[in-house]
């Protein structure tokens, strides 16, 4: 699919069969925090995302699970946008790199900033048009810096006094770790197994 040519779309097809699915950004919103949420159990998540997204549930699970997550996607397959390993969007090497949970309020403030869009007053924004206008976030917005911050490396080619600048910025916007202490614990092994 590409946003410039193709019409965006408003159902998936299932067995030969339309189903309706819920393109407010919102609803991808509500789904990211969902896959976040450590106090549901995996497949419960399932069947409270398949409500989301779909206002007639398809019998084929599988396929709906699919679809909803080829939606998710923005109609990529594990590239940029994306549910990796459980992972949802916005991580990577350095891990999650914006929350809509505690960012919320930047990325609000830039979507009025930059675009003149209301995110509360807004009707419905389809969520490819949402993920579009938050890539193109200009790097002056708040939240753009916030996410630099946290994805920045700190190299040893970097002064001492820049060091210490992206240490301080990288403290100050840094998301709460939501890791078990095992998980936290298996991290930690696995980052000194790299060091040897």
């Amino acid at each position: 699919m590409n946003i410039l040519i193709d019409l965006l779309p408003e159902y998936v097809k299932i067995d030969g069969e339309k189903y309706a699915i819920n393109t407010d950004f919102r609803v991808s919103i509500l789904f990211e925090l969902l896959m976040q949420d450590r106090s549901i159990f995996d497949r419960e998540k399932i069947y409270i995302a398949l409500d989301l997204y779909y206002p007639q549930i398809p019998h084929d699970l599988v396929q709906a699970v699919d679809k909803m997550l080829w939606f998710y996607r923005c109609g990529k397959n594990d590239e940029d946008g994306s549910v990796k390993n459980g992972s949802p969007a916005g991580s990577g090497k350095a891990g999650m790199i914006y929350s809509f949970e505690h960012d919320a309020e930047y990325i609000y403030a830039a979507f009025l900033d930059q675009y003149g869009i209301d995110l509360q007053d807004i009707e419905h924004l389809h969520w490819w048009k949402f993920r579009a206008l938050f890539k193109g976030l200009k790097e002056d917005n708040l939240i753009c810096k916030i996410m630099g911050y946290r994805s920045i490396e700190i190299t040893n080619d970097m002064s001492d006094s820049e060091k210490k600048y992206y240490r301080k910025m990288k403290q100050i916007y840094a998301l709460p770790d939501n890791r078990t202490q095992e998980e936290k614990e298996r991290d930690f092994i696995n980052a000194i197994a790299s060091i040897f």
